[in-house]
């Protein structure tokens, strides 16, 4: 009985009192040194009714501080904000700021300079690995009018060093080859010339346009281009190589617009249609509507999801290249570190 007491206690005098007053520990942390399954439970369920019980006391004070607030006419209080993986995120040395003059000057003269200067205009060839099947054919005619300014090659046997030198020699700017296994697409290497670099990708989960309910179709205007999140120099340059593949001045009334969100360095594509429209929405704390302009999305496709796996200097090299980033395991080791 005397252990069953020790253990049903706070533990003040223990590891976990200790460090409650430091770090907060978790309910599990609290009641993990308890032997017994049955108090351990008892106490578990005990803790968190009361957790629950504060945070149901906190937000029901927050709702009348904001009522409180509406009914003076003042600001209400800042919302909580919540944590997550992004905001947490660790920082890193690489990490871009607005305003960064060396970013900027050594932007101002890579490989993408001309294309951002508007001397080179994009001119993509797209052609796929050795053997495909018709969902290769599918996605790339689809993707032909993601990319107007594209054109596509049957690969026909041609290794890719070979590839590389008859895009290079046709005044092409970028080499985008889709590669599939068993009936399925799963890498893409993107190549832009005539000097690099070359980055490679896995590429997962793709939905084609017909798979989508309710999708849009493709109009000939050259889209408009999102990107998100490539904060990082490594992510920079990415962005960079993507927007190579896409004129400068799109044309707004086709009112297409094709994004690629990283997020945890996974770089999710898509493709809309947008449109705006005026619609009557009630205030709160007035009886009449007030006019508010939306946007309304309809999504077009493909979709798919790109992983970044290397980076390599100069044009495709598969035994003498020389890598500026290549992923490795012990880069996933914290889920708070990224690459772009």
């Amino acid at each position: 009985m005397g252990k069953r007491r020790r253990e049903e206690g706070d533990g003040g005098n223990g590891p976990s009192g200790s460090r409650r007053s430091e770090e907060a520990p978790t309910i599990g942390q609290q009641t993990s040194h308890i032997k017994n399954k049955m108090v351990r439970g008892a106490k578990y369920a005990k803790l968190k009714h009361e957790k629950n019980k504060a945070k149901k006391k906190e937000r029901a004070q927050r709702a009348a501080e904001v009522a409180r607030a509406e009914e003076l006419g003042l600001e209400p209080p800042p919302k909580p904000v919540p944590k997550t993986i992004e905001n947490t995120r660790e920082k890193d040395e690489t990490m871009v700021q607005p305003d960064d003059a060396e970013v900027a000057a050594d932007e101002d003269q890579d490989e993408f300079a001309e294309h951002f200067k508007r001397v080179r205009p994009p001119n993509v060839l797209i052609t796929t690995s050795y053997k495909v099947t018709g969902v290769a054919y599918r996605f790339i005619s689809e993707l032909l009018e993601v990319l107007p300014c594209a054109t596509y090659y049957k690969r026909q046997g041609y290794p890719l060093k070979k590839i590389v030198e008859y895009a290079r020699a046709r005044d092409f700017t970028d080499l985008m080859v889709f590669n599939e296994d068993r009936k399925q697409i799963n890498g893409l290497l993107l190549v832009h010339l005539p000097d690099g670099p070359t980055a490679r990708f896995r590429l997962s989960n793709l939905v084609l346009s017909d798979d989508i309910k309710g999708h849009a179709r493709a109009t000939s205007h050259r889209p408009e281009l999102v990107l998100n999140n490539f904060d990082t120099r490594l992510g920079h340059r990415v962005g960079r190589m993507f927007a190579s593949l896409f004129h400068q001045d799109p044309t707004f009334k086709g009112r297409r617009v094709v994004t690629f969100h990283n997020q945890r360095d996974f770089i999710f594509f898509r493709h809309h249609r947008y449109i705006f429209e005026e619609k009557q929405v009630k205030e709160k704390g007035k009886k009449e509507k007030a006019t508010a302009v939306k946007a309304r999305l309809q999504e077009i496709g493909p979709r798919f999801t790109l992983r970044l796996q290397s980076m390599q200097k100069g044009t495709f090299d598969s035994k003498g290249g020389e890598f500026e980033w290549l992923a490795k395991p012990d880069q996933d080791t914290s889920k708070r570190k990224f690459q772009l």
